[in-house]
């Protein structure tokens, strides 16, 4: 475990997190899980603009209920404005919620 400053404020990092590929698909009739890529990738639709920050906030609480975790576990490390973003999750994460 290491401790880094982010800015005012410092972050543990545990060097055994996951780290999830996710595409989005913004301004989706609904969101929920589209498909997989490979194993470490996924596709999900979001019903929410990316506008503000609203698709990863819809990203992050979509990922938390689905994988059963608590929203401060699902961090969006990479592409707060891209469509394709890289979510650091705890080692061991089931990703098993993540299904069509």
């Amino acid at each position: 475990m290491t401790i880094v400053r982010m800015g005012n404020h410092y972050k543990t990092h545990h060097p055994t997190d996951m780290i999830l590929t996710v595409h989005v698909k913004p301004n989706a009739k609904k969101t929920g899980f589209r498909s997989w890529i490979d194993s470490s990738t996924v596709v999900i639709d979001l019903n929410a603009p990316p506008v503000d920050g609203k698709a990863n906030v819809e990203l992050i609480n979509f990922l938390a209920k689905q994988l059963k975790l608590s929203k401060s576990a699902v961090i969006l490390k990479r592409g707060h404005s891209s469509r394709v973003k890289h979510i650091e999750l705890p080692d061991g994460t089931d990703l098993g919620g993540l299904q069509g």
